[in-house]
Formats: structure tokens, sequence, C-alpha cells
């Protein structure tokens, strides 16, 4: 096996600013040995099978995404997998022909539906129970922030008219008070003594199958979102990927962020460092990290649970009481964020709302304030609102905007079960990249897969348009919140090396560093703006060895039959 190439004849982003053009990168044994002008390269010392013509493509260092849930992906996509439907008929054929396919499973689960499929986001049980003839069902809705539950599911659950909502969520009713079906939030938790738990064996396989979808993306590393927690019917990951790493068939790097119980409490912090300095003395080579800590500080936009300053709106445009939901009270998450930041463990909150931005980074300033500058590099992901006032507050707290760039433009769950119930003006403060940028925030960039695809190039695209292909509408924001391509391409690779504490030796071409790479074809600096959807990733390379190629890619070497299994 070849451990010296050459990457020729094409532009190379180092993982900031312009390409470079005509320039050469040569690896060897799994580094990026040098970077230098094609004037000074002699081709004819590589052997032939070690030249790798770029032909005009794009060479890159390899993706990583900040924030993505591969094993649940993984599983859903070997169950009921929902995602591929573009409407509430095409969901329910779905699901009946996953029934009639598996008559012997006893309960139905997976996931993937899309909540602007159905009137108000809120599927009924009904339908669950003629498509599946009365078995329990349940299923995560595409951004796991709502199950979806046939009538034998609610009732083995032993919910009923009389169940309360919980305090972290909601059960929408019919007129008697029995569960319609759709369980917002905290309230899906309300099946956990029922629901069948997912082996471990399902688990591992999850992740090889996330794996291989994720390097065909360009994909060499991730920060799992969810590690550490028994949510949804999914057991903790980690024993996937010690498991796959233990075998070698880890590929990627993994940064597991520990999931904080929000009914728990501050000796949480003690259980965490202390796996994360097992983990660090059990992988040295990094290959998974638990040095990260995520906190749920409120919901989602779409069902009413994001945290807001202001009120929303009903049906008719006028306002209600409700603010969505601060998943901890704000004293507590000041006090957890300092203790965590204090004992050298990052912090990794989900802010979707205004009001849950800003109580974030309230609680980043006060650790600041007890502990000094850690160097923590915690972030803050999806920031779908955010105050004007509160841009300006990231670089200065070294608060690192996360970015999910996919749903930075119009589309119908936005539309049609958001904008609506949100107040007049607030369209404007959506995803505001361009502001975060202009104020000095550092970018980051994750999918939040399976909740939308996890394509990089996909989500590159909206980043910089505002709006997804084909659409006609303006951008969501305003063109002042478009990023420039070699912004939105560094987010995804030096952005993410450096909020997963990587970026000594990944997320960017240099002497030294790994040879995580990905060829883009065409090269997108060569495009409009508006094809950027058209490039696609050609090959994957990590630690020097090609692990992916497209079947219409460009000519380089094949990969050792040892470097990929099939599940």
């Amino acid at each position: 096996m070849a451990s010296e190439f050459v990457f020729y004849g094409g532009a190379v982003f180092t993982g900031g600013g312009s390409p470079l053009e005509a320039h050469a990168v040569i690896v060897r044994d799994g580094r990026i040995d040098s970077v230098v002008p094609e004037s000074e390269l002699d081709l004819e010392s590589f052997p032939e099978s070690s030249r790798v013509d770029l032909d005009g493509a794009l060479l890159s260092p390899g993706f990583q995404d900040a924030h993505i849930h591969p094993v649940g992906g993984g599983i859903e996509l070997l169950q009921c997998n929902l995602t591929d439907a573009e409407d509430a008929v095409q969901t329910a054929a779905l699901i009946r022909a996953y029934a009639e396919a598996n008559p012997d499973e006893e309960w139905i689960l997976g996931g993937g539906w899309s909540m602007d499929h159905f009137a108000g986001g809120n599927p009924p049980r009904g339908l669950l129970d003629e498509a599946t003839g009365g078995r329990p069902v349940l299923l995560q809705s595409r951004d796991h922030h709502s199950t979806w539950a046939s009538t034998a599911a609610i009732e083995q659950a032993g919910i009923t008219a009389r169940t309360p909502d919980p305090a972290d969520g909601r059960i929408v009713r019919e007129p008697d008070g029995f569960p319609a079906g759709t369980f917002h939030e905290g309230a899906g938790d309300l099946f956990a003594a029922v629901r069948p738990p997912t082996s471990d064996e399902l688990a591992y396989q999850g992740l090889l199958r996330a794996q291989d979808e994720l390097i065909a993306l360009g994909i060499t590393g991730w920060q799992d979102a969810m590690v550490g927690a028994h949510t949804g019917g999914i057991a903790d990951p980690l024993a996937a990927y010690e498991r796959a790493a233990a075998e070698g068939r880890l590929l990627v790097h993994v940064v597991g962020a520990q999931w904080w119980l929000r009914d728990g409490g501050i000796d949480q912090v003690a259980r965490m460092a202390e796996r994360r300095e097992r983990a660090a003395a059990e992988h040295p080579d990094r290959r998974i990290d638990l040095g990260t800590t995520k906190i749920m500080v409120d919901g989602v936009a779409e069902n009413q649970t994001a945290a807001m300053l202001t009120p929303y709106r009903d049906d008719a445009g006028h306002d209600t009481c409700n603010h969505g939901l601060s998943f901890i009270e704000p004293e507590k998450l000041r006090d957890y964020v300092t203790a965590l930041d204090g004992s050298g463990q990052q912090v990794h909150m989900h802010a979707l709302g205004d009001r849950a931005v800003r109580e974030g980074l309230d609680a980043l300033q006060v650790a600041r304030e007890v502990n000094g500058d850690t160097d923590g590099r915690h972030h803050l992901a999806h920031l779908q609102v955010v105050a004007a006032d509160d841009v300006a507050r990231f670089a200065p707290l070294g608060a690192i905007a996360n970015i999910q760039a996919l749903w930075a433009t119009h589309e119908d769950q936005l539309d049609d079960l958001t904008l609506p119930f949100l107040q007049d003006g607030q369209v404007d403060h959506h995803y505001p990249f361009g502001d975060l940028v202009r104020e000095g925030a550092r970018l980051a960039a994750g999918s939040d897969w399976p909740v939308s695809t996890a394509d990089p190039l996909a989500a590159i695209h909206v980043a910089v348009n505002r709006t997804y292909p084909g659409s006609a509408q303006a951008p969501l924001g305003g063109a002042h919140q478009r990023l420039d391509l070699e912004t939105a391409l560094a987010a995804y690779t030096s952005g993410s090396a450096y909020v997963n504490r990587r970026d000594d030796d990944t997320g960017s071409i240099r002497p030294g560093y790994l040879a995580n790479l990905v060829v883009i074809e065409p090269n997108p600096f060569r495009l409009a703006i508006a094809d950027l959807h058209r490039a696609k990733v050609a090959s994957t390379w990590i630690e020097g060895r090609l692990v992916h190629a497209a079947e219409d890619a460009l000519s380089a070497p094949a990969a050792p039959a040892t470097h990929r299994k099939e599940s």
C-alpha cells in the first residue's frame, strides 16, 4: 500500500481564505508533508500509482460536523424511515409498506416525519392505527422534538385524558382531552417504560451505516451531540463507538458531547470530567474524546417550545401567554455552566429562541467572571432567532456560533409553522450569520442529522445564498446575512476543528496535519453562487487513505479492502 501521494492539477482550499491556485499537496505516512507550487513539483519522482490528478477539482480539508446524531440517524435508516416522504400521503404509504414488510415486529419504531406535512404540525394517531393494523407505533419527528404515537402505544403507556402535561413538554389532545397522537418535547418520555430499548447490536450497525453515509459526504470527524443519554429508546451511543474503535472500524474522530440531565444536579460535572479523563487515557490517538457537555436550553419554534423574549401569537395573530420553555432555570444554568467551565469541560448549548440565546450567553458571562478565560471553546447551536443586542456578545465571550446553515432559508416548516406565530419583524433576526461574522464571532458548522441532510455542500449552498436551490423566495433575513463561500467552507473545516479542539492536526491543509481530505468537483469557487449545489464530493481521504470514491469520480488509487468493511 502506497504511503505517499501527490494531489495536483486543481485548487487547494487550506481551511481559510482564498484557495491556492497551481499548488500541489504531498502526503506522506498519513500526514500533509508539504504544499508546494506546481512549478516546483517534480511529478515524475512519484510513482504513477501515487499521483492524484484533481483535473480542476478543489482539494479541501475534510469536513467536520459540529452537531450531529450519527447513531440515531443510522438506526433510523435501518427502521421505519420517513425522511423521503414529501407529504402526508407518502408518509402514510411508507409506514404501511414498512408494516407489511415487517409483520413480526411487535412495535414499529423509526422516524423522519415532517411537521409541515400535517395540520398544525400534529399528525393524528388514527393514521398510524390504519396503516399498521393497530400495532403500537412510535415515530420521531425529523427534528426529534416530537413523537407520533398510535393508540396502542398510548394505551400501553397508560396515558389518558387525565395525564397532565410534563413540565418540559406538551400532549396534543382531542376535544375530550385524550391524546391526539403527537407528543412534543419531554412528553415523548411518557413512553420510556414501554418503548422497546435499542439493542447494542442495532446501535452498532447504525453507527457503521451512518459512518458510511457521512464519509461519502466528505465528513471525516464530528461532534456527537448526545452521548451518555438513554432517550427516545436509543441507548448511550458510546458503547457503539468503543466497539468500533476496538475493532478498528471507527475511521473518523469523534467528540462525544455528554448529555446533561435537565432534572439532574451539579454533581454531574464531576462524573463528566471523570469520563473525559478516562476516555483520554483509553484513546491516546484521540479517536474518541468526551470533553464536551450538551445542555438543552430550550425547544424548537415550530411547536412553540423555543424560549422567546416575546410571546407567541395564536392563529388569529393575537399574543398568547406562551414564551416557550427554558428547560433549565437561568440561575441554575449559570451555576452549571460555571462549574463545567471550571472543570475543563466544554459546554455545547442547544439555544434556538432569542431568550435561550440570551440565557446561554449570560451563563457564559458569569463563567468568565468567575473562572477567567479558560479557552473553553463553548458554543451555542442553532441560533434561529438572536436579539440584535446579543449578536455582539459572542466574540468578547469567546462563544462560538455553531450554525446549521441548511435551515437559513424560507421553506414550508418555517413559513407555515413558525413565522406566522412570531412577532412582526422577527424574521429579520433569523440565523443572523452575516451579523455574527461582522461582529467577529467564530463560526463552526453542523447538520443536526438526521433532523436534516448531513451534506455539508447542501448547507454551504444555503449559507451563501440564503435560499434553497431553485427557490424564488428572497434571501431569509436579507442578503446581508449571506456568507461568502470562503467563510462558509471554513466553518465546516477549520471552524469545526477549532470547536472540536482538533485544530492542531485537522481542519486545515498544512504540513504536519493529518491528511483528512475531500475532493470536490466541480470546484465550487468556479461556480456561480446559485449553482453551488452542483458541487459534489468526488473522494474522501482519512489519514492519507482513500475511504470513499464516487462512481464517476476522478481517477485515483483504489482503497485497500481493509479500510472499509460492510456492516
